[in-house]
């Protein structure tokens, strides 16, 4: 496999795909799993024209995608924005197609990763940053899982537990990234619960329910970022929030505690404070406690250290912090507001800076610049 030769035509390909009329973002997205495929198949049968190959197994993989993604939107459009309350409608296919690609021939993290890119419309970029790997690494994880269930029968569906994986990451980005897709995702897991007498569901359901009651308090007019401590508690929605109070309080009497249910009682506990200074945060850091015993997620422990610099102080945040890899997602962003409130100012304007440069979500890359210039603005 000539790497210098793939390397040399990646351009080229991309300008075609370009003029042919597909964005670039998304024409980046095929020749990444175009590429995949030239390094699966071409040892073993080499093409006369690789660049003619690569243009025409991009090209393919650009309509699937958008094809996919057409779908996706015609779904919807047939919501309204914020997903009513009680039972579920009738059903649809969606919620089958996600058990299908949670095939039990591929092992949980392919399966997800498969059903977010086939199903859910999320990019391989998107996917790779929810999962902190490589855009590389997750098209080859994504290719291979393709390659397994091409040749398996779909009638062994996946189970429960990566089907949650994959509906909480395709709410996680309709809440915080690019495409609107929290309303779906949130209309799925109620015809899951409906379904499927499990704490989990219950759990994950409370979670959305709880983090979207919030959603018109997260941006301002101008669509910059409002953090959880600034936003207008009056503008939350309390029908929602009293339907996920509910539900995660049902599911926690049945003494079966698992991620999702850990991560809804903190949602709970924020939703119940009248103001950001009433936060019972000593009970958050010990929710968060017990989440790190369920899953000792980095990203877990990164919020356990904001938690426990508002419970016991900035330093103890910061000693927390230390403990964690600097290269995790948004570790710049929380050492430079745990600075600022240990009254080191300079120190955090560089460090929000920093994390700016390192956002991937437009929006969160000029909170971050607005809270660097507000630091760096001289006294007078």
């Amino acid at each position: 496999m000539n790497q210098a030769l793939l390397r040399s035509l990646i351009p080229g390909v991309l300008g075609i795909l370009v003029r042919r009329g597909a964005d670039f973002a998304a024409a980046e997205d095929a020749v990444q799993d175009a590429l995949v495929e030239a390094i699966r198949v071409w040892p073993d049968d080499p093409p006369r024209d690789p660049r003619g190959w690569l243009v025409t197994v991009a090209w393919r993989k650009f309509l699937d995608t958008t094809r996919a993604d057409t779908a996706r939107r015609r779904r919807e459009e047939l919501l309204d924005r914020e997903p009513p309350p009680g039972p579920a409608p009738p059903a649809d296919d969606t919620l089958e197609l996600y058990f299908r690609c949670a095939h039990p021939s591929l092992t949980p993290p392919s399966a997800v990763a498969l059903t977010l890119r086939a199903v859910g419309g999320l990019t391989t970029r998107q996917i790779a940053e929810a999962y902190l790997v490589p855009e590389a690494t997750m098209a080859q994880r994504i290719s291979r899982a393709k390659r397994t269930v091409s040749s398996v029968r779909f009638d062994r569906p996946g189970d429960v537990g990566t089907v949650l994986r994959v509906l909480y990451l395709v709410f996680n980005e309709g809440y915080s990234g690019d495409v609107d897709l929290a309303a779906e995702a949130i209309r799925l897991t109620r015809r899951l619960a409906a379904a499927i007498d499990h704490p989990e569901v219950s759990g994950l359901l409370a979670l959305m329910l709880l983090h979207h009651a919030r959603r018109a308090s997260r941006t301002a007019p101008d669509g910059g970022l409002v953090p959880l401590a600034e936003q207008d508690r009056g503008r939350w929605d309390t029908g929602l929030i009293a339907e996920g109070v509910e539900i995660l309080q049902a599911a926690l009497a049945r003494d079966r505690l698992g991620e999702f249910q850990a991560q809804a009682a903190i949602a709970a506990l924020h939703a119940d404070a009248p103001t950001a200074g009433e936060t019972d945060w000593v009970q958050i850091v010990e929710w968060y406690d017990e989440l790190l015993r369920l899953t000792d997620s980095p990203v877990v422990r990164l919020n356990r250290a904001v938690a426990v610099g508002a419970a016991d102080g900035p330093r103890a945040g910061l000693a927390a912090l230390a403990e964690l890899d600097d290269s995790l997602p948004r570790y710049t962003a929380v050492a430079a507001y745990l600075h600022e409130r240990d009254g080191n100012p300079a120190t955090a304007a560089r460090l929000y800076a920093e994390a700016a440069r390192k956002a991937t979500n437009l929006a969160e890359r000029d909170h971050l610049t607005r809270q660097a210039a507000r630091l760096n603005v001289p006294e007078r």
